[in-house]
């Protein structure tokens, strides 16, 4: 009874019970084997890309077994948020095609059964089972001070002794309910802490992709409501996933070292633990050694990288998912027109160490993802990129939308499709010559190897009195081309050059590499045929003539 006195003292405001909660949240009407998963970040910054790799995981698991993937907000510690990171969260989340069957949906509306979603909201809940817990005699208040606990904590490790409150150590645990309450009722500050069963013995546990592992169990008596009335992490964790039905926790493996306070708050307070699957924390190559993706050093460690330099979003989700399973690459090159979604994740074929993060690789998933679009939907993801990011371009192509459509088409739906571009700031280099507004400006001119300026320029000037800007079809323009080589001097056949050099002037790849360089100040371009086409016949014979010039 004294307990009892002592949990309706401290709480004398919750008035309902666990099984009152137990009842609310009813049991989800799923398909057998269907995985009920979350996303549940803590709103003190914003996304990054380790944030879309571990939501990723938890979204496919659910999707593919017709489960629920839900967002849970975890705002406990109210002293660290960060405003606007939770509409950062969900917008990020959307734009990455990770949507939520339910849970946060703004930062007060939400949806589905098992909200509120939010844990600031959720306060009473966590008290109710706080609440219980000390009835049982199973949790405690606790009066310790910062510098008691300090002084613990010295005191333990200059003895060699694991540091913590627990045991013997642990004060308050077997003060009298009567001498709580007499503290309570002096306004002495408290905690309360969970009154830990565990004696150190070691646990099996098999994790989903780590597989089977062993540790002590948990003896610390942790912190499960704060001062502020709020629950701690661990504790929110155990009564959220219980009462929202969470079968498996996708989550990344520094929280492998929480998993005995977790199984030890699932077992005391009854209810039904989830399944755990501690994903590989993201890792970059620094030199030889592995080291952690950084926030603060590493640029692609932000969301907003991909954003401005352009990615589209499919490329980083299909990188990220050849972190994932290393055989999704395999099943892409075997399943090139299908929907990324029909890939099967399996958590045991998850990396159990640390996953590399490679921008190279990334690069070469998306020059590979982009050479398969169209050019119409490349010219689509380009102007709504350089809309936001590269005004100017965005202008400019939007007046030559047809030109821009028929050189992104270029070699389109051909045995090997050119791969050109990996994000979309690498455009603008290589189609400024299209135009007068760059093209004008520019004084580097490349040359083919072993042309002089002086050379190219004759040949730009006997080319221009016979050019033809009406040909249908690349080879037709080729051939004229070619009878032009030939008959200003130049040779078609590489072995009869090479045994007989001093009879002609160069090679018909000299005198084409002549027309190219007068036309886009480069050596290397895509098919010159359709260049031309995009700029039209005026702007070729101005542009011979501005060389010739030169």
């Amino acid at each position: 009874m004294t307990s009892e006195k002592l949990a309706n003292i401290i709480f004398k405001d919750i008035t309902k019970t666990p099984q009152d909660y137990i009842n609310q949240y009813k049991k989800r009407a799923l398909k057998e084997n269907a995985h009920v998963t979350r996303y549940a970040p803590s709103p003190t910054g914003f996304q990054h890309i380790g944030g879309i790799f571990a939501a990723l995981v938890s979204e496919r698991m659910a999707s593919l077994s017709d489960g629920v993937f839900f967002l849970r907000i975890e705002d406990t510690d109210q002293k660290r948020e960060v405003e606007g990171a939770i509409k950062d969260t969900i917008d990020t989340m959307h734009k990455y095609g990770i949507d939520f069957s339910e849970g946060q949906e703004t930062d007060t509306d939400y949806k589905g059964n098992y909200g509120p979603y939010k844990q600031s909201e959720r306060k009473e809940i966590y008290q109710t089972f706080a609440k219980d817990l000390i009835r049982q005699g199973k949790a405690y208040p606790c009066f310790a001070t910062p510098e008691e606990l300090e002084a613990l904590r010295n005191s333990q490790i200059e003895q060699k002794i694991t540091p913590g409150y627990y045991g013997e150590y642990a004060t308050y645990r077997n003060l009298n309910p009567e001498e709580a309450i007499k503290k309570i009722e002096e306004g002495i500050p408290y905690i309360i802490r969970l009154k830990s069963q565990g004696k150190g013995e070691r646990i099996n546990f098999v994790d989903l992709i780590k597989g089977e592992t062993s540790f002590p169990e948990n003896n610390q008596d942790i912190v499960i409501i704060k001062q502020d009335g709020l629950p701690t992490y661990h504790f929110a964790h155990a009564v959220d996933d219980a009462l929202m039905g969470t079968t498996l926790v996708t989550r990344g493996e520094e929280w492998l070292s929480s998993l005995p306070i977790h199984i030890e708050l699932f077992k005391i307070l009854e209810l039904k633990r989830p399944e755990y699957a501690h994903i590989p924390t993201i890792m970059k190559l620094e030199g030889k050694s592995k080291r952690k993706l950084s926030k603060r050093k590493d640029a692609e460690s932000a969301v907003t990288y991909y954003d401005e330099e352009g990615y589209p979003i499919v490329c980083v989700i299909e990188y990220l998912l050849n972190i994932i399973n290393s055989n999704f690459e395999t099943w892409r090159e075997e399943n090139k027109d299908k929907d990324y979604h029909e890939f099967q994740v399996a958590l045991n074929k998850m990396s159990k160490s640390g996953a590399l993060f490679d921008i190279v690789k990334l690069d070469d998933v998306s020059r590979e993802i982009i050479s398969r679009m169209s050019g119409d939907e490349m010219f689509a993801l380009y102007i709504e990129w350089a809309k936001i990011y590269d005004p100017q371009m965005y202008e400019l192509a939007i007046k030559n939308e047809a030109g821009l459509k028929k050189f992104f088409s270029i070699d389109k739906n051909t045995a090997k499709p050119r791969k050109d571009f990996a994000k979309w700031s690498e455009v603008k280099e290589k189609i400024v010559y299209l135009f007068d507004e760059f093209f004008d400006k520019e004084t580097n001119i490349e040359l083919p190897k072993g042309v002089t300026l002086e050379q190219a320029k004759e040949i730009i000037k006997e080319y221009q009195k016979i050019y033809v800007h009406s040909h249908n079809s690349q080879e037709e323009w080729f051939n004229h081309l070619k009878e032009f080589a030939i008959n200003i001097g130049y040779c078609a056949n590489k072995k009869e050059f090479k045994n007989n050099t001093e009879k002609y002037k160069g090679m018909i790849q000299d005198v084409a590499g002549a027309v190219r360089v007068a036309l886009t100040h480069r050596t290397n371009t895509p098919d010159l045929f359709v260049i031309m086409q995009i700029l039209g016949e005026q702007k070729v014979l101005e542009r011979f003539t501005k060389f010739i010039n030169k």
